[in-house]
């Protein structure tokens, strides 16, 4: 991953150059390696970047050009799994390429395919490509929005970054938006939209995957397994983040098995595992059971409630929101992320989307219909990038660190997202029963069905546990006092005359709110806030997992 921005329109360019070096430079967490700056003065045109080196680490170095002329210019901040066949296939008999980065491809795609090359990537990504020729620029942002990308004009102006405060360094009297996944823009300024599934728009399949439920645990193990595989691709030395839920550890037993397979990585034989949790933690206790039974270098990183509380300030300026489970689990994926890039790990595999495209969240348990079910899997995967890639990208990239999502790769959010919710959820047709939550990838990796151990079963069938709880219930429950604490009952009363858009309803809410508020004045339309689905009889509107009646130590005061 990388930091990118650019402007364009943006008159006397040259006379700017300190203050475009100075706005690229508040993404430098992003890409701490080197960074690079273009500057064509003519056309107004500027692009920058910085660079956190995963592939090609030598000679991967951005900006990136098509030569001395320097007539196409590029910047990604992304992973193009796919670089080599897309060389092999379209390209590699007509150009030259500067480097073995998987990035480049891009630029040699666009003078051929124009921005239908955004079809024909495979990975995560959001980049800028500047032609000077026709003076054009192409952005695009990955289907599912894994990275993060914004976009600001002012006057005749327009510029994208990786982070807002780039763009408020830039000019802070900018109008910023999210750049929307899964779309992309060139000159004229007009938003395309080239990721364009029958699921984005909630639409209800003609039929559900009507497969036996042995057919359907085939089809998420080898996509799975697929997606995994591609993500191992790295020159420097990589881990997993293992909290002990069914997600992150399914990935992680994937990854060592793959690994294991081809003889070990260059940088050794064993894969580094990370948790991180309260003393005591539920997941620290469930992780040491997967580190075991997978035989990893396992890291078991604690921290308390008040190192978690310091933090805040520092997690809402690098997250950019104000969304209270965003900000409760982003705190021990922000402090764990410092740790591993401490000990040299500079990319980590993550578990996030299982449970927006299978409904693993407990409320679902209360969806009133097969068709509401899927609806709801549809939007939570539509909005990941307001939360858990958000979460995931920014806590990590905080410190320089890569994460990377199998979940939710292209491939496998097509292949399973309209498998029938029926198997998603394990329901007895004749009983009506829900049997637990993910059923159909948990059943994919049973024994039974697939012949290999990939998890004990304590962790296979382990209840979904959502990562601000399974740190430690004291670390959400520690979180709302405080708040209280700090919020006086008359500070609190003024909250729909502070705040008319989201209006924070609890003091935890105000609190995060007034924090954000001070670091990026006027960016309050770029959140949203995550809630259950409330309208469905029984939910609560707590995000933690143990408000709902359902988990297995339900908290009536949340």
């Amino acid at each position: 991953m990388c930091g990118i921005f650019a402007v364009f329109g943006d008159k006397d360019c040259l006379e700017k150059r300190q203050k475009y070096y100075e706005a690229s430079k508040t993404l430098r967490h992003r890409g701490p390696d080197w960074n690079g700056i273009y500057i064509d003065d003519k056309n107004g045109a500027v692009v920058c970047h910085e660079r956190l080196s995963i592939i090609d680490v030598e000679h991967g170095a951005q900006p990136i050009y098509d030569g001395q002329d320097k007539n196409y210019v590029l910047s990604v901040n992304g992973e193009i799994y796919n670089h080599k066949l897309l060389k092999e296939n379209f390209l590699e008999s007509n150009y030259e390429f500067q480097s073995n980065s998987d990035c480049e491809v891009i630029l040699h795609l666009y003078k051929e395919f124009g921005n239908s090359l955004v079809n024909m990537l495979d990975g995560i990504f959001c980049f800028v490509l500047y032609d000077r020729h026709r003076n054009n620029f192409l952005v695009a942002r990955d289907p599912i929005g894994v990275n993060p990308l914004y976009m600001a004009t002012v006057g005749d102006s327009i510029a994208f970054a990786s982070e807002m405060k780039a763009l408020l360094s830039w000019n802070p009297d900018a109008e910023i938006s999210l750049f929307p996944p899964g779309h992309c823009m060139e000159s004229d300024r007009n938003l395309i939209r080239y990721y364009n599934p029958t699921w984005i728009n909630d639409t209800i399949p003609d039929r559900y995957l009507n497969y036996s439920e042995r057919e359907s645990c085939d089809i998420v193990r080898n996509s799975l397994i697929e997606s995994v595989d591609k993500r191992l691709m790295s020159d420097v030395p990589f881990g997993v983040l293992l909290s002990g839920g069914l997600d992150s550890s399914l990935v992680s037993s994937i990854a060592v098995d793959l690994i294991n397979k081809r003889g070990g990585t260059q940088f050794g034989n064993k894969v580094h595992s990370f948790s991180i949790g309260l003393k005591g933690a539920p997941d620290l206790k469930y992780a040491k059971i997967v580190a075991e039974h997978l035989d990893t270098i396992h890291h078991e990183i604690n921290f308390t409630v008040e190192e978690g509380i310091d933090a805040i300030r520092d997690v809402i300026y690098h997250l950019e929101t104000y969304d209270t489970t965003t900000i409760r689990a982003s705190t021990p994926m922000f402090l764990i992320s410092r740790k591993i890039k401490a000990m040299g790990i500079k990319m980590v595999l993550s578990g996030e989307g299982a449970d927006e495209i299978h409904g693993g969240y407990l409320y679902f348990h209360n969806a009133p219909s097969d068709d509401i079910f899927h609806k709801e899997c549809c939007k939570r995967v539509k909005n990941l990038h307001y939360f858990d890639c958000l979460r995931a990208n920014k806590s990590t990239m905080a410190w320089g660190l890569e994460v990377r999502v199998p979940f939710l790769d292209k491939k496998f959010i097509r292949n399973t997202i309209t498998i029938t919710p029926k198997q998603k959820m394990g329901i007895d047709n004749d009983k009506g029963i829900n049997k637990i939550e993910k059923y159909i990838v948990r059943r994919a990796f049973d024994e039974d069905v697939c012949g290999k151990k990939y998890l004990p079963d304590e962790i296979l069938w382990r209840q979904k546990e959502q990562f601000s709880d399974g740190v430690g219930y004291n670390w959400v429950d520690s979180l709302k006092e405080k708040c209280e604490t700090i919020i006086s009952d008359e500070e609190f009363s003024k909250a729909t005359e502070l705040y008319p858009h989201n209006t924070p309803k609890t003091k935890e809410q105000f609190h995060y709110r007034n924090i954000f508020d001070t670091l990026f004045p006027k960016c309050e339309k770029s959140v949203q806030y995550w809630v259950p689905n409330t309208d469905w009889q029984g939910v609560k509107s707590d995000p933690s997992g143990r408000a709902q009646q359902i988990h297995d130590k339900c908290d009536e005061k949340l």
